[in-house]
């Protein structure tokens, strides 16, 4: 899960869990369904960033690029 499927699952929790005013006859509680989806996506985001700083984030493999050194031809 990426950084913006969590922010999307907060989102969705948030509204469901705290601005939806509805009571179904199923026995599905839709305010438990949002705070259910707002721990999710809260624990997706953290699991994001933490791997995120340990890859060194998105330009991390294109600076490499950029510090090639060449050392000349090889010995004889």
């Amino acid at each position: 899960m990426g950084l913006g499927v969590g922010i999307l699952l907060v989102a969705v929790g948030a509204v469901l869990a705290f601005a939806v005013n509805v009571s179904t006859h199923s026995g599905v509680d839709i305010h438990t369904v949002g705070l259910i989806l707002l721990a999710v996506g809260g624990f997706g985001i953290l699991l994001s960033m933490i791997f995120w700083s340990s890859w060194g984030g998105p330009a991390y493999w294109s600076s490499r690029r950029r510090t090639y050194v060449d050392h000349g031809p090889p010995p004889a």
